[in-house]
């Protein structure tokens, strides 16, 4: 007489994680902050971003994962950005 086989019991399985929008969050909280506070938020910002590639760039990044890849022209993205913002803050003093 042949042994049955049976098949081994299903493991259970984790379940399935859904993906976190934590990013859909910051950037609705990042449009708050510039709509409420307008340039300042700008050049904040702008200057915050130029000033991590630049360290970043110094240390011997590149490539970034940004849509325009070169860090250079991330700085000058970032720094057109600043500048924008700083214009913004010398017109509304007027």
């Amino acid at each position: 007489m042949t042994p049955v086989v049976r098949p081994a019991p299903p493991q259970p399985t984790r379940p399935t994680e859904s993906a976190d929008p934590l990013r859909l969050c910051i950037y609705a909280t990042i449009a708050l902050l510039a709509w409420v506070l307008g340039p300042v938020a700008v050049l904040f910002f702008g200057v915050l971003g130029f000033v991590g590639y630049w360290r970043a760039r110094r240390a011997g990044l590149t490539r970034s994962r940004c849509v325009l890849r070169d860090t250079r022209l991330v700085l000058a993205y970032l720094g057109l950005i600043a500048l924008a913002g700083l214009a913004g803050i010398v017109y509304w003093l007027r």
